[in-house]
């Protein structure tokens, strides 16, 4: 019973055998061929990803070479000799030039058309139009619909878009609409300190019957009113100093004289 049992044991391991021998001679290139692709794909995306690491670095460093020149004019001609072959890149390199051009339409049109390549990050895109906003301000109506798409829940720069939708509002002259928004921006928590100190003193000036000029405009409107106020009370400040130092001395003399008959 014991000698049939091994052999009956030998035959269904033999049998196990021949049938694995024939699985892998008939399905062994497939396996073979699958750890292939598998090692080459993995190798191929490392191979990629040092690609880019490389070419990440050489961009920032000819970026960092680029904003080293003093000259505003040799810094303009060093960025534009960048080269960006990537939407990615092409979107920070228009970022800098931006940052350095004195025109800021120029610039806000390339911004906006480069927000346009659907291949672009949204974090990306929406930087270059928020920037843009700031630039060159679009049409009101533009402009509102651009912002409310940025200010989105959950959108990477929603706190700087609510804040220029406050801008364009009082612009429009809708207080009540801007205040609401400012309001409304101080609670979010992508708001950062510096964006809530600004809310903050921009809600206490409007509140207080404050308001908005152009910022290319007030410093010469300022520099004007301060020279013409100044030129208006100095005729008037002078004698009235005058008049209360020298008549005293006068008025002794006066009391020294006549004061004397009033005593007696």
């Amino acid at each position: 019973m014991a000698n049939s049992d091994s052999f009956i044991n030998e035959v269904s391991e033999e049998v196990r055998r021949d049938r694995l021998f024939a699985l892998l001679r008939r399905w062994g290139w497939a396996a073979a061929l699958a750890v292939l692709v598998l090692v080459g794909g993995a190798a191929w995306n490392e191979y990629r990803r040092a690609q880019a690491n490389t070419q990440a670095q050489a961009f920032g460093d000819a970026l960092l070479q680029a904003l080293d020149n003093n000259d505003a004019d040799a810094r303009m001609a060093a960025l534009a000799a960048v080269p960006a072959e990537t939407p990615e890149a092409e979107i920070i390199l228009a970022l800098l030039q931006a940052g350095e051009e004195a025109e800021g339409g120029a610039a806000a049109a390339r911004l906006r058309a480069l927000a346009g390549n659907p291949d672009l990050p949204r974090r990306y895109s929406d930087l270059a139009l928020l920037k843009a906003q700031m630039l060159a301000p679009a049409e009101p109506g533009e402009a509102m619909a651009t912002m409310d798409r940025l200010a989105q829940p959950g959108a990477p720069y929603r706190a700087l878009a609510m804040e220029q939708q406050a801008y364009i509002r009082l612009g429009e002259g809708n207080f009540e609409a801007g205040l609401q928004i400012l309001r409304q921006l101080q609670s979010e928590p992508q708001t950062t300190p510096g964006l809530q100190q600004r809310t903050m003193q921009l809600i206490v000036a409007l509140e207080a019957g404050a308001t908005l000029t152009d910022a290319a405009e007030a410093p010469a409107a300022t520099a004007e009113d301060s020279v013409t106020e100044g030129a208006d009370a100095a005729p008037e400040d002078t004698p009235a100093t005058e008049e209360r130092t020298d008549p005293p001395e006068e008025q002794t003399d006066a009391d020294g004289t006549a004061g004397t008959p009033a005593s007696e």
